[in-house]
C-alpha cells in the first residue's frame, strides 16, 4: 500500500513538472485599456477645462485594444491584432501604430522596436531592459493562471505593477516588459491610466517559428535617443511630454 501511495505521489509531481516544461511556446492575447479621460485630466495645462469637458462630449472614457505575444524560449513578437474602429483618441500619439511591434530576443538580449510619437516613426534597437523587480506575496489569477505581483519603475518614477505565472517558463511580457521568473500576464501602470491583462493563451505545441518582421534598409536608433528627441521636440508640453516619455519607456 505504501508502495502503491508513492507511486501515485511521484506520477502527480511528474505530472505537474511535464506541465510546466511543456508551456514553452505559444500566443497570448491581451487586452490593452487606456482610462483617457482620467489621463488627460492629470495633464491638463491652466486654460484647458473648456476643452477638455467639450472633448469628453465625443471621446470614450476607455479606450480597449487587443495585442498579441508571439513566444519561444528564444525570442517574442508582440504587436497589435486589430484596431479597435470604434476608438477615439484625445491625442494621436496615443493610438496604436498598426505595424508596430515588439521583439524581444532572449538569446542575445536584445531589443528591436518598430513605435512612432506622432507622424514620426522609429526603428530602435538596443539591450533588453533590465527592470529591477520588487516580487510581493499577492498572488490574483489572470486567463487560468495563478499570476505572482511584483513592483517596478520607468523613468525613475512611474510605477509598473506586473503579474507573472512560472506556469510559463519565458521570461518575456508584453511591450518590453520581462525579467521576472515567469511570463507577464498582467500590466498596470496607474499614472498612465493604463491595463495590460492577458484573456487567452494558445499553445504552440507544433513549434512553428515566429513571424519576426524584417525592416528594409532600417536606421535604427537606441531607445536613449529616441527618448532624448522626443524630450527636445516636446519640451514646451509640460505635463504630456512626460506622458509621451513614459510610452517611450514602457
Amino acid at each position: 500500500m505504501r508502495y502503491l501511495l508513492t507511486i501515485i505521489f511521484i506520477s502527480i509531481l511528474t505530472a505537474g513538472f511535464s506541465q510546466q516544461q511543456f508551456i514553452q511556446r505559444g500566443k497570448i492575447t491581451y487586452e490593452r485599456k487606456l482610462g483617457q479621460f482620467t489621463l488627460m485630466e492629470s495633464i491638463q495645462q491652466d486654460g484647458e477645462n473648456m476643452f477638455w469637458e467639450e472633448m469628453k462630449k465625443v471621446m470614450p472614457r476607455i479606450v480597449t485594444d487587443s495585442y498579441v505575444l508571439d513566444f519561444n524560449p528564444e525570442a517574442s513578437v508582440y504587436k497589435l491584432e486589430k484596431a479597435n474602429t470604434d476608438n477615439k483618441y484625445f491625442l494621436s500619439s496615443l493610438k496604436p501604430m498598426d505595424e508596430a511591434y515588439t521583439v524581444q530576443d532572449f538569446s542575445a538580449q536584445l531589443l528591436t522596436m518598430k513605435t512612432a510619437v506622432f507622424e514620426k516613426k522609429y526603428l530602435i534597437k538596443d539591450s533588453l531592459t533590465k527592470y529591477q523587480w520588487k516580487i510581493t506575496g499577492e498572488v490574483r489569477q489572470i486567463a487560468g493562471f495563478d499570476c505572482k505581483k511584483a513592483i517596478a519603475k520607468i523613468a525613475d518614477s512611474v510605477v509598473v505593477v506586473a503579474f507573472y505565472t512560472d506556469e510559463i517558463l519565458v521570461k518575456g511580457g508584453p511591450e518590453s516588459f520581462n525579467g521576472l521568473p515567469g511570463m507577464i500576464m498582467g500590466i498596470a501602470i496607474p499614472r498612465l491610466s493604463l491595463t495590460l491583462f492577458a484573456t487567452k493563451i494558445e499553445l504552440n505545441n507544433a513549434g512553428a517559428p515566429l513571424n519576426i518582421p524584417v525592416e528594409k534598409k532600417p536606421n535604427y536608433l537606441r531607445r536613449k535617443d529616441v527618448l532624448g528627441e522626443v524630450a527636445t521636440g516636446t519640451k514646451q508640453w509640460g505635463k504630456q511630454s512626460n506622458v509621451l516619455q513614459w510610452i517611450v519607456s514602457m
